[in-house]
């Protein structure tokens, strides 16, 4: 645990440059120039309007809410000439947990009107507001939780504000990814008359499958962000609104966040689906998630732009999202993880990503009919190998024309010593193995780059090696799995639980295993049932309430069903497929370790086969591509 607090500290910086843009490469601003042609496709817009302003103005006060409490807020004004304009423009704002700007050791004051991903609006004529949330920045209160109801109210009032002003034409929008972009899910779910857009990025749905994945709680996770957040709400490192030059206002504001709650000391008890917060009287997976006011945000009818990545953490929140919502509505799931740290990657999403909200924000706010509408709705990234995607278009998820494909557990061969994958099952058999406690996934994964840190799995083969491994035969042509996996697990073990962590992969020529995707069950939360939502009806639903638990029984065999997060890989011909089944992940989850470690049998063949099940593609029924 020690070296988990120490790499948690380290990432305090980094989580501060994501928010503010400070990761992005230099020069994203800059977008394609306006000629005499108009261009308006993915990623490419000219001509439909002008970058008018070279510069912005920031002003920053207090605004009251109905409760007393003053939340600090950053209106950042477009300027030509070092002149602020007197027009009535649309707005965007965000509602920030990570502080609206922030006083660097040089004095100079660093805001979002600096950040690449809202420069832009500012140059083709949008004003720009950022609002620090209660308990944060400058803010006075207390944050008691994951968007709260009074956070939320907040958000209402705050828009219809805006809408008021007399630099705003009444057209207001909403950005910002993270928990920028999940405070915008919240805020239609109040519907607000003058919201009229938003365009959340790398956004979660669900807040029990954040925490607690299968019923497994990922403690890494939860206690860096915990720490993080801790160190900018009582460090006076955040800017002073304009009337407190001394900052005695920022010394009482932060004053009040020593009351904060850490949110591991929220969440860390409440281990049940339908468990409820003592503090707040809140049940927090219903009420601290999108997921609890589809309803609400449906009769919003709020246009929604839903910006993902395969290697996010929310990635199966993404589909869900687009599949329950029904407000005119866009999704792109790009081959990134939440706050890409490689360059190249990093210039893919977010240099795209600020043309998108650009050509969002003028057909809905300014009324221009730039066709972003009439292209289909679902864009996703096709992975063939690191740095190599292909951009592909879809009308509905999960793709119609994927083929349901099961691959079953074998006994081990000469090309798979461990385990076989095959597309017929084989005769019944079984594999015995004793939890290895040391298993990883290593600690650059999709859960530590949520909250700052780096990206990039490792070779999996060595942990393999500590686990189960099942594995195709050289595949004679490339295979296309685009969707959602599931894997149908059948087990026994010697001890009443255990934690099973599922690792797709991909395994070179060289013998070097790629990570694709993971899924995790606790083998007590295994009931299944009916999902409280008809948009994630095609997957296995896990109630996960302590009524629900089903301890194993030891030597007793059982069924485990377990969906993956969706990912949309080409398996290279030449290259082989991989199912791990592992029985911890130190660095990432919480895993209770006995002593002596149990052993753990996997059944295959027969009427307990064991399978992984696959949606293919085939060459002749591939989605749109734009190459």
């Amino acid at each position: 645990m020690a070296a988990r607090v120490f790499r948690s500290l380290r990432l305090g910086l980094s989580l501060v440059l994501i928010c503010f843009g400070g990761l992005l490469p230099q020069g994203l601003a800059q977008e394609t120039a306006v000629t005499g042609t108009r261009v308006s496709r993915f990623g490419e817009y000219a001509g439909y309007s002008e970058a008018r302003f070279d510069s912005f103005e920031r002003t920053s006060h207090y605004l009251e809410m109905r409760d007393g409490v003053r939340l600090a807020v950053d209106i950042l004004r477009p300027t030509k000439d070092g002149r602020v304009t007197d027009e009535k423009l649309p707005c965007i704002w965000t509602h920030t947990r990570y502080r609206r700007a922030a006083k660097g050791r040089d004095g100079r004051v660093r805001s979002e009107g600096d950040s690449p991903l809202w420069a832009p609006l500012l140059q083709h004529g949008y004003n720009v507001v950022v609002v620090d949330v209660r308990g944060s920045g400058a803010s006075f209160g207390a944050w008691q939780g994951l968007f709260t109801a009074e956070e939320t109210q907040d958000a209402y009032e705050i828009t219809e504000w805006i809408a008021k002003q007399p630099w705003c034409d009444g057209q207001v929008g909403m950005s910002g990814g993270s928990y920028l972009g999940i405070t915008q899910l919240m805020a239609a779910s109040k519907k607000p008359p003058h919201l009229k857009a938003i365009f959340p990025m790398v956004a979660y749905f669900d807040l029990y499958d954040v925490a607690y994945h299968g019923g497994v709680y990922f403690d890494d996770f939860i206690g860096t962000w915990s720490r993080l957040t801790r160190m900018l709400d009582t460090q006076i490192v955040a800017a002073a609104i304009d009337d407190d030059p001394e900052e005695k206002l920022l010394q009482a504001a932060i004053a009040e966040h020593d009351a904060n709650r850490p949110l591991i000391d929220i969440l860390e008890p409440l281990r049940f689906r339908d468990a409820q917060d003592p503090v707040t009287k809140a049940f927090p997976y219903r009420d601290w998630q999108p997921a609890g006011f589809v309803e609400e945000i449906n009769e919003s009818q709020i246009p929604i732009y839903l910006w993902c990545g395969w290697f996010d953490s929310f990635t199966r929140d993404g589909f869900v999202m687009h599949r329950a919502f029904t407000a005119p509505r866009k999704i792109v799931m790009g081959a990134w993880s939440h706050s890409p740290s490689d360059p190249r990657v990093a210039r893919d999403a977010f240099f795209t990503a600020v043309t998108e909200q650009r050509r969002w924000f003028d057909h809905w706010l300014k009324g221009i009919d730039n066709g972003i509408m009439g292209e289909p709705p679902i864009r996703y990234h096709s992975m063939r190998s690191p740095g190599n995607n292909e951009w592909r278009t879809a009308q509905e998820w999960p793709l119609p024309d994927a083929r349901s494909t099961r691959y079953f557990f074998k006994a081990a061969d000469s090309n798979a010593p461990s385990g076989a994958l095959g597309r017929q099952p084989g005769p019944r058999g079984q594999d015995v193995h004793t939890v290895d406690y040391s298993t990883t996934s290593g600690t650059s994964t999709r859960w530590d780059n949520a909250v700052g840190g780096g990206f990039g799995y490792p070779d999996l083969a060595p942990n393999d090696a500590k686990a189960l491994s099942y594995t195709t035969p050289v595949l004679e042509r490339d295979l296309d799995v685009t969707g959602h996996p599931i894997i149908h697990l059948w087990v026994s073990s010697t001890a009443t639980d255990g934690d099973y962590f599922v690792y797709l992969e991909e395994v070179d020529a060289s013998g070097q295993s790629h990570y694709v995707s993971e899924g995790t069950l606790r083998a007590s939360y295994r009931k299944l049932a009916e999902p409280p939502l008809e948009a994630m009806r095609f997957l296995p639903w896990h109630p996960s309430r302590q009524e629900d638990l089903q301890p194993l029984v030891p030597g007793e065999v059982v069924e485990l069903v377990v969906d993956l997060q969706p990912t949309s890989n080409l398996f290279d011909a030449g290259h082989r497929m991989r199912l791990t089944i592992a029985g911890a992940d130190q660095d990432n989850a919480e895993t209770p370790e006995l002593d002596p470690a149990p052993k753990v049998t996997i059944y295959r063949g027969g009427e307990r086969a064991s399978y992984l099940e696959v949606p293919v593609l085939t060459a002749a029924k591939k989605s749109g591509s734009d190459g």
